[in-house]
């Protein structure tokens, strides 16, 4: 019986596919990469999340403040 051409076409298909995929991945890499290259770095190397964050005890919320309940 003869074989269709099907999976050749099939697997063209596939390969062309995979081509492409590299090369859009390619791209977005090379365009991260010019990103990371022209940001601005950071002002005196303090993180931005963490900035004004103090290690150690943190103050109370405004709604604990009072009088501390009395034990009876």
């Amino acid at each position: 019986m003869a074989k269709s051409t099907r999976p050749l076409s099939h697997k063209r298909d596939r390969e062309r596919a995979r081509r492409e995929k590299q090369k859009d991945k390619e791209t977005r890499r090379l365009e991260a990469k010019e990103r990371r290259a022209t940001a601005t770095p950071r002002q005196d190397g303090e993180d931005p999340d963490i900035a004004g964050i103090v290690p150690g005890p943190q103050p109370l919320p405004p709604q604990f403040h009072g009088t501390p309940p009395e034990d009876e």
